[in-house]
């Protein structure tokens, strides 16, 4: 979706909330009192009136909108902007494009889509192969830590990511000539460096047993075979890099660059959300204007409903 198209189909509020109650009721409305999924729609209201035992609930309740009181177009706004490119918009900046006056709101607005899609890409996960490597992220720290620390493992200035690619082995038929593609990605921030930490995160992000992975022989790896079919080790070189675990680092250092060019001094507890948004969309990278309703469905159902 351009920014034509969004004009021609969301001219006011009343447009949003309409589009919004359809994604919704589509979805499916649960009381909050009785667990009712039958319910009255109270058009004057904007409102659903449990059929059972007459509760009522508004049409942000239960949804990642309830409690704000920023208006559906601005979000509509917010959610437009963060689907239209591949890189992100910071806060400051979404601030400016909406011409709103505190960054207060809008810094949660835009944090809460981030979770949202953050929870969205939960819902899936890795099978078949797998290739997995740790990325170290810039994070916020005193100047002294950036003038005293040694980057890579350990530093105070970096945050330690897990990336995922699930890539499949693709043979020209004509040319025998054999090529990884990948499909999904996964980013998980690490709190340490131990193989608990690694081995939790790595079985959150798997379908079963029948995975084969690659990585490099890092020690936090050391327990990966037990929940695989088959586990590859190669020594960590430029090879690997460019061969073996080509999708994984091609995703790390292009999130390095689009964070880098658009955020400024990322903090370590909200590295996470910034993940989202790049996983997010990398995963949609085909979807077109689809990924705008995706992500409206996926703040539909950001808290369980």
């Amino acid at each position: 979706m351009n920014i034509f198209d969004f004009g021609v189909h969301f001219t006011d509020e009343k447009s949003c909330r309409t589009h919004f109650k359809e994604e919704r009721d589509k979805i499916g409305v649960i009381c909050n009192r009785c667990q009712g999924t039958q319910h009255y729609w109270l058009k004057n209201k904007w409102s659903y009136e449990c059929k059972s035992c007459s509760s009522r609930q508004s049409l942000r309740s239960g949804t990642i909108m309830q409690g704000s009181k920023l208006s559906f177009l601005v979000w509509y706004k917010t959610i437009f902007l963060l689907s239209t490119t591949k890189k992100g918009f910071s806060s400051k900046e979404i601030q400016r494009q909406l011409g709103l006056k505190r960054y207060e709101p809008v810094w949660a607005m835009v944090h809460k889509l981030r979770k949202a899609m953050g929870q969205r890409d939960d819902r899936y996960t890795l099978e078949g192969m797998i290739e997995m490597d740790e990325g170290y992220f810039t994070i916020e720290a005193s100047q002294q830590a950036h003038e005293t620390q040694k980057a890579g493992r350990g530093s105070k200035t970096k945050s330690n990511v897990m990336v995922m690619a699930e890539s499949t082995v693709l043979e020209d038929i004509d040319t025998g000539k054999v090529e990884r593609q990948c499909r999904y990605f996964k980013a998980k921030v690490l709190d340490d460096h131990k193989a608990e930490g690694t081995d939790q995160s790595f079985v959150d992000a798997i379908d079963g047993e029948r995975t084969i992975v690659f990585t490099d022989k890092c020690t936090s790896y050391v327990n990966i075979a037990d929940y695989v079919e088959i586990h590859v080790t190669e020594k960590s070189n430029e090879q690997t890099t460019k061969e073996t675990l080509k999708w994984v680092h091609i995703a790390i250092s292009n999130a390095k660059r689009n964070f880098t060019g658009t955020y400024h001094k990322i903090k370590k507890k909200y590295l996470q959300l910034y993940l989202n948004e790049f996983v997010y969309k990398l995963n949609r990278r085909y979807f077109g204007e689809r990924i705008f309703d995706r992500l409206v469905i996926a703040s539909i159902t950001a808290n369980g409903h």
